[in-house]
């Protein structure tokens, strides 16, 4: 009996409102199995669903008909409401939402630095776990180089603003999105000081109008400053994963990245090597290692974090991006297939993850 048995097991119960299964929707928590007894939390977000008060029981139906009657379930009931703010009233009023109210999963890509293809990689994992079925947000959190627009064919489109003031994501192929290049005029620079950045990164978490999301995808900028940190203590991440090319002056600065959420508690899921190799479409079992050969796996083992796979280096990507439609809309392109692999692999990462550990909080950094 191994932990990804019983995931699959779980799988199998479905919250019949959403339609979705209860370890997708992170309802699963601090699973563990020792000598033959199985423990979890099942973390209700609003204990008032009808469903709430059978959940329970289908589990245990559901994992004694996979292991047997014999096995010993102890399954305790919790409910995160209170935290998230939900049905709160201030004054008569509803409550202000909580940023992350209402998404299952906030995955933040980085990098340590520019030029990796990082929002390339974000966009087209974000466009994939849509197409696999999921619901998808994007948003572009880098203020002064936004790419998304670009990327999605949306330079001169402008969100709406609902009653409530808070803003309406645009979506396209399928992914909620959100960037400051639908705010600000695309030929004009963002010139602002570190506050009124991250200002302005907290209004654009907490004043979104996302519904109800599988996963919000954050497009970081590069680095490590204030805007990361900015977000760390702003939402709760569940992880991050880490963009690098192979060549040593990448590796040096994902390093970097890795160490940064590493200090704030945040886990790396994984890194995604990007330009991996070249393939000229002509020699297609032919493979040139223009900026080195296995950089990113090689950093990814000696620091004990997961290896998501490799990207080539092709015309496609960047023809696509420069036309507003990410590669992995195009399935007749061998590299979508290679991105929806790493997005599938990510949610596996992602789910194992919740159900292992406690719901995931906020960070307080108390140091600069």
């Amino acid at each position: 009996m191994q932990i990804d048995q019983v995931l699959e097991a779980l799988r199998s119960v479905i919250e019949p409102e959403s339609g979705k299964n209860i370890v997708r929707l992170g309802w699963v928590r601090e699973l563990t199995i020792e000598a033959g007894k199985i423990r979890f939390i099942l973390l209700i977000p609003d204990p008032t669903l009808s469903f709430s008060s059978e959940v329970e029981s289908a589990c245990r139906r559901t994992l004694g008909n996979q292991f047997g009657t014999d096995v010993v379930l102890d399954i305790s009931i919790d409910s995160d409401m209170i935290d998230l703010g939900m049905d709160l009233q201030i004054d008569g009023q509803e409550a202000k939402p909580e940023p992350g109210e209402g998404i299952t999963n906030i995955i933040a890509v980085a990098s340590g630095k520019g030029g990796v293809g990082k929002s390339t990689v974000a966009s087209n994992l974000a466009v994939a776990l849509a197409g696999a079925g999921f619901d998808v947000g994007l948003v572009d959190v880098d203020i002064y180089g936004p790419s998304i627009p670009t990327m999605f064919g949306l330079e001169t489109a402008k969100p709406r603003v609902n009653d409530q003031r808070r803003i309406i994501p645009l979506e396209k192929y399928g992914v909620k999105l959100l960037s400051m290049g639908f705010l600000v005029d695309p030929d004009k620079a963002v010139i602002w000081r570190g506050p009124m950045v991250t200002s302005a990164v907290k209004q654009f978490l907490s004043d979104t109008e996302w519904g109800k999301l599988d996963f919000l995808i954050m497009d970081l900028p590069p680095g490590t400053g204030d805007i990361q940190l900015t977000i760390v203590q702003t939402v709760p991440l569940n992880g991050a994963v880490i963009v690098s090319t192979p060549q040593r002056v990448a590796l040096a600065d994902a390093r970097k990245g890795v160490g940064m959420f590493n200090q704030v508690h945040v886990p790396v899921l994984g890194i995604v090597e990007n330009m991996a190799y070249f393939t000229p479409p002509e020699l297609p079992e032919k493979k040139y290692y223009l900026f080195g050969q296995g950089g990113a796996r090689a950093l990814a083992s000696e620091l004990d974090v997961p290896f998501l796979g490799e990207i080539p280096l092709t015309q496609s990507v960047r023809e696509n991006a420069d036309q507003g439609t990410p590669v992995v809309t195009d399935p007749t392109q061998p590299v979508a297939a290679t991105f929806t692999e790493i997005a599938l692999d990510l949610v596996d990462r992602v789910e194992a993850r919740n159900a292992l550990r406690p719901a995931t909080q906020k960070i307080d950094i108390l140091h600069g």
